[in-house]
Order: structure tokens, then C-alpha cells, then sequence
């Protein structure tokens, strides 16, 4: 039985820059690759073949040249050297590399130390390491276990340095997973960055499941090949027969020779194409005779460059985010993207929230096009489509809806909920008419949906039915506790004459004018204001008529207790004249408490009429001579402070 795993052969950076250079080899007749595009010599002469010849160094590469910056990518330095030699470049990098080199360089920025786990001459680590400033490279754990162990001055840098690590994308897991158990245990001020491709972790992964149980597995790839290299590894740990080769020209009929209906697993590193893949297995069905038992490669490698058509829903992986699209991974050998326009009809979505590198994502294919090899996508369709599921749920159900208002327009407001557009009249915003509907632009709502046409693409909602409904269960609930003397934190509702009415959560109490102040007052609007927060305590209840009576003033702003705490009798107070009556004056101790000088303290002399000695608005001199706490009344007496000499 021969197995193929369904992870061999090109991953999709290598596939994208395959097809970069046949594409651009193509339209330009010719076409410059600085270094082998991939790790494998067999792609490396077809693609010669059709025009794309290759430069070892920068100073290799014509002035003016279309060149091709190859999957593994190139230092900084090598593509400002080709800019300065008015090179076109047509950039292959593999976007997870090209993710690495925005972090080391965004770290180093930062001042921090980069460390790479990887092959240190392999061409990818040193790209990583051209875009950024300090760093070091380990290819083992036991280098770093050692290096640490020895005190050298590399480790003494780690330990005192803040660290930032990433990892080749081909590394092995094993080894990363060992390599940051140290590096955590060593650094105290260690950022890790794990970078190892999904490819390559679900491709060592499988190699590893289908090595355990084969009699002999085969791995093809050049032998230049990181990646390659470490699924050989694998393989060999687990497998006792394990076979190392670039082609089927390296089979010479006796692999099987000594093993009887062997189980033969075939993997290939990520630059293997699928071609030699199919010569591999075509000639071990060969060698065996057998029916090939598992599903068919050649139906398997025709899946790989199957079409899709307008309308189709389908799941892809996010590869790469631009600034103008969403590149997804779909399996096919078209490249396809999502236009930022496709993403989402919600004006509070954020890209950077919602769709990172590595995600699956459900689309929808919009277009086709087979000339120029690309697939657009809509991610907004797919939202749309389950949008308006739950749209017509949300209504059977009289559920709760949440959203976020877009736009005001003639006659309401416009919200977005699941992708979906739903107009909200403005007798169903809850905004008191009169007031600006401009106010919910930008707003998280809740509504319920109340009527569909989905013919039309209407959707109608309100908000006013959400309010209704919480003012009518915070009423409940008011009343089910409420009781004398409680507090409450209200709004102000509205005023007249009379009063203040507040919201204390669901129901409506009323202030009255006496209650709001001590002191005198014409109107509440002296008081408060219609919006106002204000604490409020419950003084008396009708429950059958579902009245409530609220205070507002407080014990301790009364004016007769601060007078009491500041004055007693023989004190003497600055008073001002407030009115004369027959008996007296009347003056003002305090805001909120009067006295009486009666017309005989007025003066050392016998005096018809107040006003003989005082004036209204006078401030005087009294001495406090009586205070009868009961009647909360004061006796002063100015005479009492005059000498003889002020007769």
C-alpha cells in the first residue's frame, strides 16, 4: 500500500512565487531571480526554460532588470541596492517571511535583541537578519544550553539585554519548543514570537503520524532543502527504512525487494513540485504491482488546481493583509483576495480587530478570472447571508438586537446588525421629538426587529420597544423594594411650578418646591435643571396610586442645625436687616435663619420706630440673648453692645 500525504509538495509561498515567475517570465519574454527561487534544482531548470535566469549577488543583476526577490526573501539592504540600480522589482517573498521582517524590525526599534532560531546560513535567516539591527542565531538547543552553561559573553547579553525571538518558518518543532524552555528559564525579559509556518507544523505533523506506521517512507526534495532536511529527521526517528531522494530517476526497483506487502509512506518538502511527486508514486505502483489503496494522487493533485465559480461559499486561510486586500489561501492555484470594500458593510468594523494572518475565513467567490489567475472574494456576502438568518430570527423570536447607528436619514436613523441594514423611524429612536437624531451617529444600540421584506431588503427596528420594555422591568423592580427613607440617584425629568419630577430607575417621583431647599425659593428651576443627576431620598408612598414623594434637602443642610453648631446664647453674630415690623426689626443671622431685635434692644434710648436707628440691608452688631430650640426662634439685642457713651 502506498500512502501519500496530503500536505506534499509545494506549500503556498513556494506556489506563489512558481507562479509569480512563470507569470511575469511570460509577459516580459525574461525575467531576473536573485538566487534559486526555490530549494529545488529540477523547478530551478524549467523555470530557466521559460526565461527566468538567475543572479547569485545584487552586482550580478543588469541595471534596469525585472528582478524577482525569490519565497525566502532578501535583506533590506538588498532591495535598496536594486532600487539604486533602477531595478523593477516583483517581490516572491513568502508573506509569513515577509510577517517575520516587519517584526525583527519593529522589535529592533525598540532597542531589543533578536534572536533566531534557525539554520544560520540558511538564505530565509539571512534575510531575517537583514531587516533588523542586533541579533544572534541558534540552531539548537544544545547551543543554547551550552552557551549559558559556559557564562560566555553571548550569554551575559541575553540575560542583561531584552530579548525578541522568532523562528524560520521550516524550524522544527521540537527544537523551537526546547530552544524558548531555556531561553524563558535564562531571560528575564524574553518576547516570543512564534513563526513557524502552519504549513510546515501540519506537514512535519503528518510526516510524523504516516513514518510511524509505514514499512518504508520515502521523502523527496533537494538536498538544499531546510525543510526537506527536517522531515527526513522525522521520518527517520520513526521509521526504519527511510529514503532520501530529489526524483524517481534515484529508484532502481529494489526498495521493496525484501518486504511483503510493505506500507510505503511519501512525503515532500515544500519546494518539491507535484509532478515528481506523481513520477515518485507512479514508480513505487510499479515496483509493487499493487492497486494503490489510498485516495488517488492524481485525483488528489487535480484538486489542487481545481476552479471555483461565481456564488461559490467557500473556506480559506488569510495569508497576507495589505493595505488594500485580504490575500486568502484557498487550495487552488489561483491567487485570491478579499478588496477591502468586501469585508464588511459595518462602519465600526476594524480590520485589524477582526482578521489577522493565519485565520480561517468563509467567502464568497465573486469573480473569476482565469487570464490573469485570480479569485475576488467578499467576506460582507457571506456576513450578509447569515446576517439576514438572524435577522428573521431575531423577529420570530421578538429577541433583542445589537448594532451600531451608521447614518441619520429623512424620517429615522440607520443601524447595521449583522451585516445587515435596518432603518429605525424616529417615532421608534426613544429621542424626545424636537431633539437631534444626530445624537445615536456612531451609537451601540439595542433594538428588536419589527417588520421584513426581504424581497426588498427592508428591515424596520426599535428602539423604543427595548426601553419600554427595561423602564417597565426597572419600574417592577423599584416598587417590589422601595420604601421610606431609601435613597435613590435620579434624573430630572421635568419641572413646574410646584415641583421637580425625577426618574429614579424605571419611575417617576416628585420633589416639591418645599422640599427642595431650605431657603426660599419662586420656582425649582432655581434648584435644578431639567437633566440634572441629583440624590433624592423616598418621604412618602401611594402604592395603589403609584405616587411617590422625594426630599431632596438634607439634615445637614438645614440652617437651623449649622446655626445651633456654630452660635449659642452670648455670642455675638454680624446680622443684616431684613424688614421692620411695629415690635422690631428682623435680621438675618445666617442664610436661612432670622432673629428679632425687639424695638426696645434697638437702642440705650426710647425710640418710636425702628427705622429711627436702622436701615433695611444694615449690617450690625448683635448679641444673641435667646434661642428657643422648640420654636427654632432667636432674640438678638444691639443694645446690649452699646457703651453709655453711645447714647
Amino acid at each position: 500500500m502506498i500512502e501519500v500525504a496530503k500536505t506534499a509538495g509545494f506549500c503556498f509561498g513556494v506556489r506563489r512565487a512558481v507562479d509569480m515567475a512563470e507569470r511575469e517570465a511570460a509577459a516580459r519574454g525574461s525575467l531576473v531571480s536573485l538566487g534559486d527561487i526555490i530549494h529545488n534544482t529540477h523547478e530551478v531548470e524549467r523555470l530557466h526554460a521559460l526565461g527566468v535566469t538567475k543572479a547569485e549577488h545584487v552586482e550580478d543583476v543588469p541595471d534596469g532588470s525585472a528582478v524577482l526577490i525569490r519565497a525566502h526573501g532578501v535583506p533590506e539592504a538588498v532591495c535598496r541596492s536594486l532600487e539604486e540600480k533602477h531595478c523593477e522589482v516583483i517581490d516572491a517573498t513568502c508573506p509569513f517571511v515577509g510577517k517575520i521582517h516587519r517584526i525583527v524590525r519593529e522589535e529592533s526599534a525598540k532597542g531589543r535583541l533578536v534572536l533566531v532560531i534557525g539554520s544560520k546560513n540558511h538564505p530565509e535567516v539571512v534575510g531575517i537578519q537583514g531587516w533588523c539591527g542586533e541579533s544572534m542565531v541558534f540552531e539548537t538547543a544544545e547551543q543554547l544550553s551550552k552557551m549559558f552553561a559556559e557564562n560566555t559573553q553571548e550569554s551575559e547579553k541575553l540575560r542583561s539585554k531584552p530579548v525578541s525571538v522568532v523562528a524560520q518558518t521550516t524550524i522544527n518543532r521540537k527544537i523551537w519548543d526546547f530552544c524558548i524552555k531555556i531561553i524563558k528559564k535564562e531571560c528575564t525579559n524574553a518576547k516570543i514570537f512564534d513563526t513557524i509556518c502552519n504549513a510546515t507544523d501540519e506537514r512535519q505533523a503528518e510526516a510524523r503520524l504516516l513514518a510511524g506506521k509505514s514499512d518504508i517512507m520515502i521523502v523527496i526534495g533537494d538536498r538544499k532543502s531546510s525543510n526537506t532536511k527536517r522531515l527526513y529527521e522525522i521520518s527517520a526517528a520513526l521509521c526504519g527504512r527511510v529514503l532520501y531522494i530529489e526524483d524517481a530517476s534515484e529508484l532502481d526497483g529494489t526498495e521493496i525487494q525484501s518486504a511483503e506487502h510493505p506500507i510505503i509512506g511519501i512525503t515532500a518538502g515544500a519546494s518539491t513540485p507535484a509532478r515528481i511527486i506523481k513520477e515518485v508514486r507512479n514508480k513505487m505502483s510499479e515496483e509493487i504491482k499493487n492497486e494503490i489503496e489510498t485516495e488517488d494522487f492524481e485525483a488528489m493533485l487535480n484538486e489542487s488546481f481545481k476552479t471555483l465559480n461565481t456564488g461559490d461559499k467557500v473556506t480559506g486561510t488569510v495569508i497576507q493583509i495589505s493595505q488594500n486586500e485580504v490575500h486568502v489561501d484557498l487550495g487552488v492555484k489561483h491567487a485570491a483576495y478579499i478588496p477591502m470594500h468586501e469585508l464588511s458593510d459595518d462602519p465600526s468594523f476594524k480590520l485589524e480587530d477582526n482578521i489577522k494572518v493565519g485565520d480561517e475565513i468563509e467567502v464568497v467567490v465573486v469573480r473569476v478570472n482565469d487570464a490573469e489567475g485570480t479569485i475576488v472574494l467578499s467576506k460582507k456576502r457571506v456576513d450578509q447571508m447569515k446576517g439576514w438568518e438572524s435577522i428573521e430570527a431575531a423577529k420570530e423570536e421578538k429577541t433583542i438586537v445589537e448594532g451600531v447607528v451608521s447614518e441619520e436619514n429623512k424620517g429615522g436613523v440607520v443601524a447595521s446588525a449583522f451585516g445587515v441594514r435596518v432603518f429605525i423611524p424616529a417615532s421608534q429612536t426613544g429621542i424626545p421629538k424636537g431633539q437631534p437624531l444626530s445624537q445615536l451617529v456612531h451609537q451601540p444600540i439595542k433594538f428588536r426587529i419589527t417588520e421584513i421584506n426581504r424581497p426588498r431588503k427592508r428591515v424596520v427596528g426599535s428602539i423604543r420597544s427595548v426601553q419600554q420594555d427595561e423602564r417597565r422591568a426597572a419600574a417592577e423592580k423599584v416598587w417590589s423594594e422601595i420604601e421610606v427613607g431609601k435613597e435613590y440617584t435620579g434624573t430630572v425629568k421635568s419641572l413646574t411650578s410646584y415641583g421637580a419630577f425625577v426618574d429614579i430607575g424605571g419611575v417617576d417621583g416628585m420633589i416639591h418646591i418645599s422640599e427642595l431647599s431650605w431657603g426660599r425659593i419662586k420656582h425649582p428651576s432655581e434648584i435644578v435643571a431639567v437633566g440634572d443627576t441629583v440624590n433624592v431620598y423616598v418621604i412618602g408612598l401611594d402604592t395603589e396610586k403609584k405616587k411617590i414623594s422625594l426630599g431632596y434637602k438634607r439634615a445637614e443642610d438645614n440652617p437651623w442645625n449649622v446655626f445651633t453648631s456654630n452660635y449659642e446664647i452670648d455670642d455675638v453674630a454680624t446680622v443684616k436687616i431684613l424688614k421692620f415690623m411695629p415690635f422690631g426689626a428682623f435680621a438675618e443671622i445666617i442664610p436661612g435663619v432670622d432673629g428679632l431685635i425687639h424695638i426696645s434692644q434697638i437702642a440705650n434710648r426710647r425710640i418710636a420706630k425702628p427705622d429711627e436707628v436702622l436701615t433695611i440691608g444694615q449690617e450690625v452688631e448683635a448679641k444673641i440673648i435667646d434661642i428657643d430650640t422648640e420654636k427654632k426662634k432667636v432674640s438678638l439685642s444691639i443694645r446690649a453692645l452699646l457703651s453709655k457713651d453711645d447714647e
